[in-house]
C-alpha cells in the first residue's frame, strides 16, 4: 500500500509556470483567525507545517477580495491592503521554504452575506438577482453593470498583487453557492442581461473575471476554478443534471483562460452521473469534458462526507485510500486535494506516503479549535 500510494501520489505535476512536487493538496478550509483580516506568523507556520511534511500545493483558505460586500468576519483574511498582502507575503515565504507551492483562494461571498456583518457592516448583501440559496427573494440587492465591473475589477487586481508577492497561481472561489457559483446557478440567477439566461450564458460572469485576470498576470501564471454541484446547506442541488448541462457551464470558461478546475464534491468516491453507467466522479467528468488539468476533493482519507456537523462536533475516521489510488492510477484526475483529514494531522502528506497509516489521526472538533 504505501510503495502504491508513494508511486501514484509522489509523482511531480507542472500547472503553467507551478512546478508542483506531488498530487498532494491542501484543501482551502475557512479558519477565521486573521484579526482585522491580516494574517499573522501563526498563519505561516500553519501552512508551512503541512508544506514540511509533503503536502505539495497548498490552497488558503477563501481569503476577501476588495469589495465591502466580499465579506462576513473581521478575522477572515483579506487579499488587499497594505497589511494583509505583506502578511501573505510571509506565508508565501515560509510555504516556500518548506519546498511547498501555494495559491490564495480569491472569494466573494455574494448574496450570503448576513445584513451588518463585519469588516464592513453598512455593506449591502449583493447577489446577481437578489436571491438566496433557497429561492427566497430580497435577500439582498441586485448587481448592476456598475457593482459587477467593480468585482471582476477587484479579483483581477487581486490576482496581479498575488503574481507580485510570489504565489504560484491564484484559485477562484466557484462553489458553495458563493458570487460566482450564484450566477452560475439558475436558481440563484434570474438575470435578463448578457449575465444571464441558458447555462452558458450565465458563465459570463465568471468567464469575463478570468478573462479579466488573465491580462493582468503573466500568460502561465496558473489561474484554477473552483467549482461544485452542491451549494452550502443544500447538499442535494445541482448546477448540472447531465454531462452535456456541466459541458455548457465548464467549456466557456475554460475557453476564457482557466488552467485547472478544482471540482469539489463531498465524497469522491460517488459516479456523478450513475444513469450514464459511467463511475466518473465530477472531478472525472469534469477532465473528460474540458481536457483540463483537474483537482478531486471530498471526503479523501475520511469515511464521512463533509457537512456543518463535521465541523461543529462529529468525528469522522481514518478511511483507506485504495479506491482513491484506483481512480488516480486510470488519470480520472491529476491532483488529489485533502481537507479535513489534513486539518486534524498536519503529518497527514508523509504518513500516507511513508506507509504510516496507523499513525493516522481521526478528524474530530479539536482539530478546529486551534490553528495547528
Amino acid at each position: 500500500m504505501s510503495t502504491r500510494a508513494a508511486t501514484a501520489l509522489s509523482r511531480p505535476f507542472t500547472l503553467g509556470s507551478a512546478k508542483l512536487p506531488n498530487r498532494i493538496v491542501m484543501a482551502p478550509m475557512t479558519r477565521q483567525h486573521s484579526p482585522d483580516g491580516i494574517p499573522g506568523e501563526d498563519v505561516a507556520a500553519y501552512y508551512a507545517r503541512r508544506a514540511a511534511a509533503g503536502t505539495g500545493l497548498i490552497i488558503t483558505e477563501g481569503t476577501t477580495v476588495d469589495h465591502k460586500s466580499a465579506g462576513f468576519h473581521d478575522a477572515i483574511p483579506r487579499f488587499h491592503g497594505e497589511a494583509p498582502l505583506a502578511g501573505w507575503g510571509r506565508v508565501v515565504d515560509a510555504v516556500h521554504a518548506q519546498g511547498g507551492a501555494i495559491m490564495p483562494q480569491l472569494w466573494h461571498v455574494g448574496i450570503q452575506r448576513p445584513a451588518g456583518a463585519p469588516p464592513f457592516p453598512d455593506a449591502p448583501s449583493l447577489g446577481p438577482s437578489g436571491i438566496a440559496l433557497d429561492g427566497t427573494s430580497g435577500a439582498g440587492g441586485t448587481m448592476t453593470s456598475a457593482d459587477i465591473d467593480d468585482v471582476i475589477g477587484a479579483f483581477a487586481e487581486a490576482a496581479r498583487q498575488a503574481e507580485r508577492i510570489g504565489f504560484d497561481g491564484v484559485e477562484l472561489h466557484g462553489a458553495h453557492g458563493y458570487l460566482i457559483d450564484q450566477f452560475l446557478w439558475e436558481r440563484t440567477n434570474r438575470r435578463t442581461d448578457a449575465y444571464g439566461g441558458d447555462p452558458a450564458s450565465r458563465t459570463t460572469f465568471a468567464a469575463d473575471l478570468v478573462a479579466a485576470i488573465r491580462e493582468k498576470v503573466a500568460p502561465d501564471f496558473p489561474v484554477v476554478l473552483r467549482f461544485s454541484q452542491w451549494k452550502g446547506d443544500h447538499y442535494e442541488v445541482r448546477l448540472a443534471e447531465s454531462p452535456k448541462e456541466l459541458e455548457a457551464v465548464l467549456t466557456p470558461l475554460a475557453e476564457a483562460g482557466v488552467d485547472a478546475f478544482h471540482a469539489s464534491g463531498r465524497r469522491y468516491w460517488q459516479p456523478e452521473f450513475p444513469d450514464t453507467g459511467s463511475d466518473l466522479n465530477i472531478a472525472g467528468w469534469t477532465k473528460k469534458l474540458t481536457g483540463k488539468p483537474v483537482i478531486t476533493v471530498g471526503s479523501v482519507g475520511l469515511d464521512d462526507a463533509f457537512r456543518k456537523a463535521s465541523i461543529n462536533g462529529a468525528e469522522a475516521a481514518v478511511e483507506s485510500i485504495d479506491r482513491l489510488l484506483d481512480r488516480l492510477e486510470r488519470d480520472e484526475f491529476d491532483l488529489v486535494a485533502v481537507g479535513r483529514a489534513l486539518l486534524a494531522d498536519p503529518q497527514w502528506a508523509d504518513k500516507v506516503l511513508t506507509g504510516r497509516l496507523s499513525e493516522l489521526v481521526p478528524f474530530n472538533r479539536d482539530a478546529v479549535q486551534s490553528l495547528y
